[in-house]
């Protein structure tokens, strides 16, 4: 693997655990939520786009306006088919616990994994409880 400097046993055994927690049924005391986070580029359209017409279909032009940055982070609770995500200006450390707290609140369990921007804050899973 291109990412993985060694597949060493202690590797091996962590991606092991975290498959067993994704492979446990659907429980809706003990939700699995996945997050993880997007960094996109805003664009405004320069010319407005042609409607679809009858026999033509619709169209827009290429070119575009840069309107800055934003983010997204987006909960996923893959075997009940749920998504949470979330637009922010950035994706900053309190901007990303924000959005912990606010998923927790829609999730009863405790399950949760972060995907990449776990690594900046100095961990690799987060548990909450909602007070539901």
């Amino acid at each position: 693997m291109w990412c993985v400097a060694q597949l060493d046993e202690e590797y091996i055994r962590r991606m092991e655990d975290i498959l067993a927690v994704y492979e446990k049924p659907l429980n809706q005391l003990e939700p699995v939520v996945c997050v993880d986070e997007k960094p996109i580029v805003l664009h405004q359209e320069v010319r407005p786009p042609q409607p679809l017409r009858p026999g033509r279909v619709a169209r827009s032009d290429g070119e575009y306006q840069r309107r800055g940055t934003a983010n997204v982070f987006c909960g996923i609770e893959p075997k009940a088919g749920r998504y949470f995500p979330k637009v922010t200006r950035d994706r900053s450390s309190p901007e990303f616990a924000d959005y912990l707290l606010c998923i927790s609140h829609h999730t009863l369990g405790n399950h949760h994994f972060v995907n990449r921007y776990a690594s900046r804050l100095k961990s690799r899973s987060f548990k909450a409880k909602s007070n539901l």
